[in-house]
């Protein structure tokens, strides 16, 4: 359905995590993208527990840009919380999840919103060029053709977080149940029209990356058992090649014995054997680990993420006027 509103408002929900060098310049580049367009913006910055200067810029922001919301959360609770934390706050018409290091540009946000007012109800970002080593994209690379590969539902290759989802869309990932989110995948789960734009995705601007090869691999796994029972059924054809192998082995032995040649002796054959089964074995109790652990974190009910404080214009100005 065609956007018909005169000024939208539309929320831009931007995951923070030790921002400081960034933040200055990410705002004045959003302001720069933004006042051109007929729309009313809301700006939502996610302090995700960052030990940095950022909760203060977060705060002075807010009280000098109306636009601008602060979520202030407990801790750090990692990036898809943080991304769902800003997702329950918003208020738009339409919301644009973003990275705060401007490797996400805001000067192609016109196209999406202009996609959006075309009708469709999701538009994702496919990036085309990753201005990072060798090493990682080689890897990012590598985890989203295996995602697109092993998962149960159609996830578009090389898309991020970075995208729009119209209100409606919004409002079914609130309504799902689910507390250790992968937001992307969830985002092609609810459905609705969905359209790819193509971008540059560009370097960091300042700081170190915040993605840690071990937070980067445990995102991986998160999406791959969260969307996939392939590595379940990993197991089944394990087992079931284990058992052909085995069956094999049992022949080849009895076969030897009954022509009457000697069966094979030495401890290496031996150690082979156990060494693969038990291989097996470690191989299927891990991945049927990693399956139980995010149904004891989903059966304990701990909430996402937990909000310490939220920083609005408005309530800054009544403070002021109060005090």
């Amino acid at each position: 359905m065609t956007i018909t509103t005169a000024r939208p408002r539309i929320s831009f929900v931007i995951p923070l995590f030790n921002e400081q060098e960034n933040l200055p310049e990410l705002h004045r580049r959003l302001r720069a993208a933004l006042d051109p367009l007929d729309i009313e913006p809301e700006i939502i910055l996610v302090n995700d527990g960052s030990s940095d200067a950022t909760p203060t810029m977060i705060h002075m922001l807010s009280q000098a840009d109306p636009r601008v919301v602060g979520v202030m959360l407990s801790r750090n609770f990692g990036h898809q919380a943080a991304v769902s934390a800003g997702i329950a706050e918003c208020t738009g018409d339409a919301v644009i999840v973003m990275d705060g290091d401007l490797q996400d540009p805001p000067e192609v946000l016109e196209q999406f919103i202009a996609r959006w007012r075309d009708g469709a109800e999701v538009v994702y970002a496919v990036r085309t060029k990753r201005k990072e080593g060798l090493l990682k994209r080689t890897a990012y690379g590598a985890f989203y053709r295996l995602l697109r590969k092993l998962s149960d539902i159609d996830i578009p290759l090389d898309s991020g977080d970075f995208g729009l989802m119209d209100r409606k869309v919004v409002n079914a990932l609130l309504a799902l149940p689910e507390r250790q989110r992968f937001v992307r995948g969830l985002r092609c789960f609810v459905g609705f029209r969905q359209e790819g734009l193509v971008y540059e995705r560009a370097g960091r601007e300042a700081g170190a990356p915040k993605y840690t090869f071990k937070a980067l691999v445990r995102l991986a796994m998160d999406g791959l058992i969260s969307f996939s029972s392939a590595p379940l059924n990993l197991i089944t054809y394990l087992g079931l090649g284990s058992c052909v192998f085995a069956l094999g082995l049992i022949a080849w032995v009895m076969g030897r014995a009954i022509i009457g040649q000697r069966p094979p002796e030495g401890w290496a054959s031996t150690m082979v054997v156990v060494l693969f089964f038990g291989s097996v074995q470690l191989l299927s109790l891990g991945i049927i680990g990693e399956y139980l652990r995010r149904i004891f974190l989903e059966v304990k009910g701990r909430p996402t993420y937990i909000v310490r404080d939220v920083k609005r214009h408005n309530e800054n100005l009544e403070r002021r006027s109060a005090a």
